[in-house]
């Protein structure tokens, strides 16, 4: 524990460097992301013929080795934070366009045609009952796909975009376990963190109706 501690001490600057450009790079992939699949959800959950088709898309990049990923996208964007906020958005957009798409599909017919019955339209019927209704289902995508993401994020450092996996790797090259955990423990810090803070916002804004 005294080798860990003066390892942070010795290295704190830099910690706090790759954890800033760690979240910066977690955060905004995952913005895109939801930028991105909640709306594809909600088209694919009225077009349901074509769903398995974007579901399927996003499936098969998932199923792309990270590494894999993060080098068959070096030779088409080159190396730095660009390749590595592209990977880290197509593994982030499965957990939450599949989400996204059960919980809209997933709402009880007879809720949908009691709307109906009082004249709502289409988009009343999208955004005060199904939305609603879907949010638990959206917020565990949302969170599932930012805890993986900001695991996932660890490999940007081999593209050259820096990030928390740069004090991993070099613990690792120098066989410095201490080093290895002053990278490693910050990023499940911050997975954990995210996790907690999504929670929070989803009991914030699910209804209180269909709270259980």
């Amino acid at each position: 524990m005294q080798v860990f501690l003066e390892t942070v001490s010795s290295r704190q600057d830099l910690i706090i460097e790759r954890t800033i450009e760690h979240l910066y790079l977690s955060f905004l992939a995952i913005i895109i992301a939801v930028i991105i699949s909640v709306p594809l959800g909600i088209y694919i959950a009225r077009k349901r013929k074509v769903a398995e088709f974007y579901i399927g898309i996003t499936a098969v990049l998932q199923t792309i080795p990270s590494l894999a990923l993060f080098g068959f996208l070096v030779p088409i964007l080159g190396i730095g934070t660009t390749t590595a906020l592209v990977a880290l958005i197509i593994y982030a957009l499965l957990p939450i366009l599949r989400n996204t798409y059960t919980g809209i599909t997933g709402v009880d017919e007879g809720i949908i045609e009691a709307g109906e019955g009082m004249g709502m339209t289409s988009r009343q019927i999208l955004w005060k009952i199904q939305l609603p209704l879907s949010l638990p289902f959206m917020m565990a995508g949302i969170r599932t796909a930012t805890v993986l993401t900001v695991g996932v994020a660890t490999l940007a450092t081999f593209v050259g975009a820096g990030g928390l996996g740069d004090i991993i790797w070099r613990g690792l090259q120098s066989w410095n376990n201490s080093l290895v955990l002053a990278g490693a423990i910050p990023v499940a810090i911050m997975a954990l963190l995210f996790d907690f803070i999504l929670k929070f916002v989803e009991k914030k804004v699910t209804p209180k109706g269909i709270k259980s």
